[in-house]
């Protein structure tokens, strides 16, 4: 490969060569590629299959296939790219011999001119002498590194099987179990005399991430989904072995190959039932598989409350705090909130997810959420409403959502009435709503006040101050107070601010032309009349809202006087409890209107009462028979058979039957509540086969049997009650009647 071409050659089999040996060095360098990346996987597959994880195994061999159909890919790519004229064009990059003429080995003699062909020539000579193999060389470095990386990582695999394998749970498993797959079932012969030993192993489903273990019990419990399998050695050959679940086919075990008298069947478990083991037409006593479903995440939210307003000066936040947790593993979580904006048919919804500032990493079971919703952030303003509610999924098919939650920030500017159009006069202008931009501008104000010169700091407290007095001038018109003649009244001590005194310095004489007597008329007349120019005269509000305006007025008096002297911190105050009164009074203006609906006509008592007729009027007598239930007629007669058999009786053939038809009646509770009646179940069955077979029969068994049959047997809610008579009610009534004279 290394030696010059021969001049007698082609002129275009120099760059023929050059491609062809470019294109299989770039092939050794894919191919180390793909096997640095293929032995990792393979170790993996391997050492997953070792462990009985062949869904690892399967996934690994798909990764192993894409490697490689991708370096191919990269291989007919280079290929399609790599033309003899590229290659040409690179000989020229590289050999200055050439003079950038290496085109032209690429055209015939034909077609070129006599000056061409003489170049032609030259570059043919020049090309001759030039290495192929140092003309196609490829960097091998990074394949040969990568192949290493491969080798160390398929190392670590075979030497340090935990990092591939499933790691177990923390949960404990479950009693009577262990993690030892090869562990048998204790006293096996106990099941059936001919079972030598049997092994009862469960591979979980993978949303447990639980590892394989054995039980050494015959009754055990099992997820959902879980992988059964029964190996069954007997001590001798055996014509047939079915294990029977429930009320379904017989399922047979089949052979095991290599193995005497080794037997084995699987199932997947999907919900609790019985089984037991037939052997050559010999029934087993009955035992349980209790079935562990998958539970639903449970969602606990402390805070915030189901409903929650946000009145107008406090912090626009809601804190969110949950406990989210499942029996296996959170797989994500979130929260949907949806904004409500406007009111009527104008109404808006916008629902966004928000998702949440906690981890879910590894599928922790249980997780624990703080997280504050910024309410600005979104794009609620005075007013809207925001519904939210928690949803989270488990790593199965298990979702959970919590119930919404309201959160509503107040509107102060939404006046509540209920029959405006039925007003002859508003009591509630549209400028009510000032109060709050007044305090809005004095908590900017404060806000900014480091930033502020004294002087404009002044100014603007000033101006706010300013505003503050034209609003109460405002509000002092529906009170009379035309002219400030009484400002901040409200707030003096209660007796200065009411009546005259004859040293106050008022006149107190009568007018110019008016006598005595008339001045004491018009005394008598002033509670009665309607006097626009006096301020108590006032008639728009009730005395109990006017007093309350008068308070509003006052705390409005207080905050001016502190805005005018540059204290709007301590105006503050003095604002809110003012927008307070003023929300009151327009609570309290409200109207009601009653609906009109149907009236119905009056009684005619004059026409019944008193008047002694009961003709029409009888006593109501109840009567009812009690029957008793005659639910489970079948475990009734044989609870009865039971109390007989217990005390000496006789056992019969009838007997095996009936407690036969009972036993089928408790298998379905055995199937709720193994724990309750399986043992009952057990001794049904130990009954019947002595009776059958003429034995003695077990009083313990009597006695477990009886007791279960009586918890099995629903309880009467009926109670014993004495009944009343029908005569005695109507001598009562007819007593008591004649007794109102």
């Amino acid at each position: 490969m290394n030696h010059p071409t021969s001049h007698t050659a082609p002129t275009a089999t120099v760059l023929q060569q050059v491609r062809a040996q470019y294109l299989q060095k770039k092939a050794w360098l894919y191919a180390l590629q793909a096997v640095a990346v293929a032995l990792p996987l393979a170790m993996w597959a391997y050492r997953s299959w070792q462990h009985g994880t062949g869904e690892a195994s399967i996934g690994a061999g798909i990764l192993i296939v894409l490697s490689i159909g991708f370096q191919v890919a990269r291989w007919r790519e280079v290929r399609k790219k790599t033309s003899l004229l590229k290659v040409a064009q690179h000989l020229n990059r590289k050999y200055p011999q050439l003079e950038e003429s290496a085109e032209l080995l690429l055209q015939s003699e034909t077609e070129l001119g006599l000056l061409a062909n003489l170049q032609r020539q030259r570059t043919a000579e020049a090309a001759a002498q030039i290495s192929t193999a140092e003309a196609s060389q490829v960097n091998f470095r990074n394949g040969w590194l990568t192949l290493l990386a491969g080798l160390v990582l398929a190392v670590i695999i075979w030497f340090v099987p935990a990092l591939v394998t499933i790691q177990p749970s923390a949960e404990p498993l479950p009693e009577k179990t262990t993690t030892n797959v090869n562990a048998p079932v204790a006293q096996p012969k106990a099941i059936l005399p001919a079972i030598e030993q049997m092994h009862v192993r469960i591979s979980p489903p993978t949303y447990t991430r639980k590892t394989r273990y054995a039980v050494t019990t015959p009754s055990f419990k099992a997820e959902v989904g879980a992988k059964v399998e029964w190996t069954v050695q007997t001590n001798q050959p055996v014509k047939s072995l079915q294990l029977v679940l429930g009320n379904q086919k017989p399922i047979s075990l089949r052979a095991v190959a290599g193995r005497e008298h080794t037997y084995t069947a699987a199932i997947t478990v999907t919900q609790s039932t019985l089984y037991h083991l037939q052997l050559n037409g010999q029934n087993s006593d009955f035992y349980s598989i209790e079935a562990i479903p998958d539970e639903a995440p449970v969602l606990t939210v402390k805070k915030p409350a189901q409903y929650t307003e946000i009145l107008f000066g406090e912090p626009q936040r809601v804190t969110v705090q949950a406990t989210l947790q499942d029996d296996y593993g959170l797989k994500t979580a979130d929260l949907v909130a949806t904004v409500a904006k406007g009111e009527g048919e104008a109404v808006k919804f916008r629902e966004q997810r928000i998702p949440l500032r906690v981890s879910f990493n590894g599928q922790p079971r249980q997780v624990q959420l703080n997280q504050i919703l910024n309410l600005q952030q979104l794009g609620m303003t005075y007013g809207d409403e925001l519904y939210f509610y928690l949803q989270a999924y488990d790593n199965h098919r298990g979702y959970t959502r919590t119930e919404a939650f309201l959160v509503e920030i107040e509107d102060t500017t939404i006046v509540e009435t209920m029959d405006d159009l039925s007003l002859g006069v508003t009591p509630n202008p549209e400028y009510f709503r000032s109060q709050r931009q007044i305090i809005i501008d004095t908590e900017k104000l404060i806000q900014e006040q480091k930033s502020l010169a004294q002087p404009v700091f002044a100014e603007r407290s000033n101006n706010i101050g300013v505003d503050q007095k034209l609003l109460r001038l405002r509000y002092g018109k529906f009170l009379g107070e035309e002219f400030e003649s009484n400002i901040g009244a409200a707030a003096l001590p209660e007796g200065l601010a009411e009546g005259h005194s004859v040293d106050d310095g008022h006149d107190h004489s009568p007018k110019k032309g008016e006598s005595e007597h008339q001045t004491q008329m018009n005394e008598l007349l002033d509670p009665y009349l309607h006097k626009h120019d006096q301020e108590e005269a006032a008639t728009f509000f009730e005395p109990a809202i006017k007093a309350q305006l008068k308070g509003a007025l006052a705390q409005m008096w207080e905050a001016e006087l502190r805005l005018r002297t540059g204290r709007p911190k301590e105006a503050l105050p003095f604002e809110y409890k003012a927008l307070r009164m003023l929300k009151d009074v327009q609570q309290k203006s409200r109207v009601y209107v009653k609906k009109s609906g149907f009236e119905p006509p009056p009684l005619k008592e004059p026409e019944k009462r008193l008047t002694g007729d009961l003709t029409k009027v009888q006593t109501v007598a109840l009567r009812r028979e009690e029957k008793p239930e005659a639910s489970y007629p079948v475990v009734r007669q044989a609870l009865q058979r039971v109390e007989s058999l217990k005390q000496g009786a006789t056992p019969k053939a009838e007997d095996a039957a009936l407690l036969e038809r009972a036993g089928q009646e408790l298998g379905k509770a055995a199937v709720r509540e193994p724990g309750q009646y399986l043992k009952a179940l057990q001794d049904v069955r130990h009954i019947v086969q002595d009776i059958r077979a003429q034995r003695a029969i077990c009083a313990d068994c009597l006695l477990r049997v009886e007791s279960a049959l009586h918890r099995f047997l629903p309880v009467s809610e009926k109670r014993a009650a004495k009944r009343t008579s029908a005569a005695t009610e109507k001598n009562l009534a007819q007593d008591y009647f004649n007794r109102l004279d």
